[in-house]
C-alpha cells in the first residue's frame, strides 16, 4: 500500500465496503463531539432534526405557495405556444421564424434560483413536455459547448463534439458509432421527428379525447432554460437564437430567460436583427423583500416554533440579507446554523420544545443541568425577585423542578400572546406618516427585542400620531386588530378581542353628523379670528393668539374624540403588557440563541483574514509537528509561500526584491541543516531563486504585493498587519 516517492507518481487506493461503513461516522456522534452536556447530547439531536426537518417542509411549501402564481403563468404561456403552433393561427399571432420566449425577471437574488429553475422544470415535464434543457452560462463558454449541452439534456445521449474525427470514422468504417450523435441542430431536428412519428402510432382502436391535445402530446415543444441569461457571452448566444430560428418551423423550439436585472438586459445583449426573431412575453416574479417577510412571518413570529433568534442574531441574518446577496436561502440556512449551534452549545436547549414536551423534559433534568439552571442570569433575577423561595430554590431539586415546569408554561404564555400583539402594532403603525416604528413587521420586532418599545420616542409620537386618525382611518384598523386576535385561542387575547369588539360598537353608536358648537363657544372662537384681520400691533396680536389657544384648550372634546383616546390607551395597554422583551423573562436562555458573533464568523467571511491565518500559522492547517514555532516566528520547514510572507512583513511600503531574496535564501539553507560557518549558506542557487519566484507570484495572485514603477527592483506591498 505505501509508494517510495511522491514524486513519481500518485496512487489511489481505495477502501472496501467493509473499511467504508466501519469508518463512516452517523450524525449523532459529529453532533455530540466536543458538545457539552454530553448526557443529554441524544435528547438535544432529536429535537434538533426535528426542527431542521420542520424548517425544511415550510420552507419548500413557501416556496410552491410563493411562485405558484408565475410558474402557472409560464406553464400556461408554453401551453399557449404550442397548441397554437399547431393550429392556423400560429402565423397570425407570430411570424413563422419568430421564437416563443418568455423573460422571467427574478431579481438579484441570485443563490434562490435554483430552486425556482428546479420547480419550473419538473412541472414542464410533468404537464407540458418532457424535452426541457437548463442551462448556465459557465458550461457554455463557446457555441459548440452550448449546443452540446442542449443537445445532451433534450436527447439523453452522447454528443460527440469533435466533427472532424466522427467523419474520418464514418470513411474509414462507413458507419457512425450509435452512441452518440453529431453535435448540430439537424441531429436534434432528426431525432425529434423520429420520436414524435414513433409516439404518434398509438393503438389503432383506442379514441382520444380532445385532437388538441392529442396533438399536443404527440408535439411537445423544445423548452430552452438560461438560467443567468446576463452572464452568457452575448456573441455565443446571438449566434444559437439565429441557427435555431432556421429550425424553427421544423423543431418547436421554446426559450425561457432567467433575467436577475431587468428586462432591458436583452435589449442590451442581442442587437434588433436578433431579437427580432423571438416573439418575447415579459413575467415578473415576486420581490425577495416580499418573500423574506413571509419566511419570517411563517418561521419566527410564530408560537409553534419553539426556538427563536435574539434580536443582534436576527440583524446579523437580516443585514447579510440586505447588503449582501438578497437570498432568502442563504437566510434561511443562517437560521439553521443558528438552531444547530443552540442544540450543539447549550446544554438546556433540551428544554427547547413544544409546552408539554418541555414540562416532561423539566421533570427529568439531572443534577448538573439543574446547576445550569441556578446559573442563569435570568434566572438569578428571578431569585432576587423571590426572596422567600430562594434558599429553596438553591438547595431543593424537586422544588426547583416544579418551578422550572411553572417558568417554561409563562414562557411559553408569553410567546402566545406576544406575537398577536405586534402584529395588532404593527397594522396600527405601519401606515402612520413616517414609519415611527419602522415600515416592516421584522423593525417593530427587532425594536421589541432589544427594549421595552413604550419606553421610546418613536413609539411616543406613533401614539401621538393615532390619537389624530380619522374615524374611518381608525375603525378600518382597529378591524383589522380584531381580526389578527380572532384565530388565537389564548384567554387574555379573547378578552382582549372582546373590548375591541366593544369599541367598534361605540364607534358605530355615534352619530355620522358633525355636532354643532354652542353659539356662545361659536362666537368666542370666531371674534379673535376677527379680530387678526383688523390693523393691530404686536402685543395685540400676542395677546389675540394667547387667547385663541385658551378657547381651544377649553374647548369640550367631542365624543369621538374621547372614544379615540380609549382606543390609543387600550392599545398602549396591550403593548405594556405584552410586549417586553424576552431577555425580561425567566429561563429564556433555553429557546433563544443569542451568539451573534459566532453566527457571523460562519456567515460573513473573510477570506483575507483566513489566508493571513494560514500563511502565518501554517501549523494549525498542516498539523506537521516540524512547522511548530513560537508565537510571531515562522519555522524554517515552512512552506516557500509562508516563508516569503512572514519576511514580508519585517518590510516597510516598498521591498527590495534581492534583500528579500537574500533573506529567503537564509531561512530555507537552515531548513536544510546547512553550516551556518561555511562559505555557500545563505547563497542563492537556482532551485532556491526559482522556488523564491514561485512563492512571490502566489503573494502577488493573493493581492499582498504588486510591481511598481517607482523602483524597477522592487514591489509595494498591499496590505498591512498579520496573524
Amino acid at each position: 500500500m505505501a509508494t517510495s516517492s511522491f514524486s513519481r507518481g500518485c496512487f489511489v487506493f481505495k477502501p472496501s465496503e467493509r473499511k467504508k461503513q466501519k469508518k463512516s461516522p452517523n450524525l449523532e456522534s459529529y453532533f455530540s463531539h466536543g458538545c457539552e452536556g454530553a448526557e443529554s447530547s441524544e435528547m438535544r439531536f432529536k429535537l434538533c432534526l426535528d426542527l431542521w426537518n420542520q424548517i425544511k417542509t415550510e420552507t419548500e411549501a413557501l416556496q410552491d405557495e410563493l411562485h405558484r402564481n408565475i410558474l402557472d403563468s409560464l406553464l400556461e404561456f408554453t401551453r399557449k405556444c404550442s397548441s397554437s403552433r399547431q393550429h392556423s393561427d400560429w402565423a397570425s399571432q407570430m411570424r413563422a421564424s419568430e421564437i416563443p420566449t418568455a423573460a422571467l425577471v427574478l431579481g438579484v437574488n441570485v443563490p434562490d434560483h435554483d430552486l425556482t429553475f428546479q420547480s419550473l422544470s419538473e412541472l414542464l415535464r410533468d404537464s407540458v413536455t418532457p424535452h426541457v434543457a437548463s442551462l448556465q452560462a459557465k458550461e457554455c463558454g463557446a457555441l459548440k459547448q452550448l449546443m452540446k449541452r442542449v443537445l445532451e439534456r433534450v436527447m439523453g445521449t452522447v454528443v460527440d463534439d469533435d466533427d472532424d474525427e466522427e467523419e474520418e470514422e464514418i470513411q474509414q468504417t462507413g458507419s457512425r458509432r450509435h452512441h452518440s450523435v453529431l453535435c448540430s441542430l439537424q441531429a436534434l431536428c432528426d431525432w425529434y421527428i423520429s420520436k414524435t412519428k414513433n409516439s404518434s402510432g398509438g393503438t389503432p382502436g383506442k379514441k382520444r379525447s380532445s385532437a388538441a391535445v392529442d396533438e399536443q402530446h404527440r408535439q411537445p415543444p423544445v423548452v430552452i432554460i438560461f438560467k443567468d441569461l446576463e452572464a452568457f457571452n452575448p456573441r455565443v448566444l446571438q449566434d444559437f437564437i439565429l441557427i435555431c430560428s432556421r429550425y424553427v418551423q421544423r423543431l418547436p423550439l421554446m426559450f425561457i430567460f432567467g433575467i436577475a436585472t431587468a428586462p432591458s438586459t436583452i435589449r442590451h445583449m442581442l442587437p434588433n436583427s436578433v431579437s427580432s426573431l423571438l416573439c418575447i412575453e415579459l413575467f415578473q416574479s415576486l420581490s425577495c423583500t416580499q418573500h423574506l417577510t413571509t419566511v419570517i412571518d411563517k418561521l419566527i413570529l410564530t408560537s409553534s416554533f419553539p426556538f427563536k433568534l435574539s434580536g443582534r442574531v436576527m440583524q446579523v441574518l437580516v443585514s447579510i440579507f440586505l447588503y449582501h446577496d438578497f437570498s432568502v436561502r442563504n437566510f434561511i440556512k443562517g437560521l439553521q446554523l443558528a438552531l444547530l449551534e443552540h442544540f450543539h452549545s447549550q446544554p438546556l436547549s433540551s428544554l427547547c420544545c413544544r409546552k408539554k414536551a418541555a414540562q416532561l423534559h423539566a421533570r427529568q433534568l439531572g443534577p448538573d443541568d439543574l446547576q445550569r439552571i441556578r446559573r442563569l442570569p435570568s434566572f438569578s433575577r428571578f431569585l432576587q425577585e423571590e426572596e422567600e423561595e430562594r434558599d429553596a430554590l438553591m438547595t431543593d431539586d424537586a422544588q426547583l423542578k416544579d418551578v422550572c415546569q411553572k417558568l417554561l408554561k409563562d414562557l411559553h404564555k408569553y410567546h402566545k400572546n406576544y406575537y398577536p400583539i405586534l402584529r395588532c402594532l404593527h397594522t396600527l403603525t405601519s401606515s402612520l406618516p413616517r414609519y415611527p416604528l419602522g415600515k416592516q413587521i421584522r423593525e417593530l420586532h427587532l425594536i421589541c427585542l432589544e427594549k421595552n418599545v413604550w419606553e421610546s420616542e418613536d413609539y411616543q409620537s406613533a401614539m401621538k400620531l393615532l390619537g389624530m386618525l380619522a374615524k374611518d382611518e381608525l375603525i378600518s384598523l382597529l378591524q383589522k386588530c380584531a381580526e389578527v386576535l380572532q384565530p388565537v385561542k389564548s384567554k387574555q387575547m379573547k378578552n382582549a378581542r372582546v373590548q375591541l369588539e366593544e369599541l367598534l360598537a361605540k364607534f358605530k353608536q355615534l352619530d355620522a353628523a358633525a355636532e354643532v358648537a354652542a353659539p356662545g363657544e361659536e362666537d368666542n372662537l370666531t371674534s379673535p379670528v376677527k379680530d387678526l384681520q383688523k390693523k393691530t400691533d404686536l402685543f395685540q396680536l400676542q395677546k389675540t393668539l394667547l387667547e385663541m389657544n385658551e378657547s381651544r384648550r377649553s374647548k369640550r372634546r367631542s365624543p369621538f374624540e374621547l372614544l379615540r383616546n380609549e382606543a390609543v390607551e387600550f392599545i398602549d395597554s396591550l403593548v405594556k403588557n405584552h410586549l417586553s422583551p424576552p431577555e425580561s423573562k425567566p429561563l429564556y436562555e433555553v429557546c433563544y440563541y443569542s451568539s451573534s458573533a459566532t453566527v457571523r464568523r460562519h456567515l460573513n467571511a473573510t477570506p483575507r483574514t483566513s489566508i493571513q491565518a494560514a500563511l502565518g500559522r501554517p501549523y494549525n492547517y498542516i498539523q506537521n509537528d516540524s512547522l511548530k514555532a513560537e508565537d510571531g516566528t515562522v519555522s524554517n520547514a515552512a512552506p516557500d509561500i509562508c516563508i516569503a510572507y512572514k519576511l514580508h512583513l519585517e518590510c516597510g511600503r516598498l521591498i527590495n526584491l534581492y534583500d528579500w531574496l537574500e533573506a529567503y535564501s537564509t531561512v530555507v539553507s537552515a531548513a536544510e541543516d546547512g553550516d551556518p560557518d561555511s562559505d555557500g549558506f545563505g547563497k542563492v542557487d537556482e532551485v532556491k531563486h526559482a522556488r523564491f519566484i514561485r512563492a512571490v507570484s502566489e503573494l502577488e495572485f493573493l493581492g499582498f504585493i504588486k510591481a511598481t514603477r517607482k523602483k524597477t527592483d522592487h514591489v509595494a506591498r498591499l496590505t498591512w498587519g498579520g496573524c
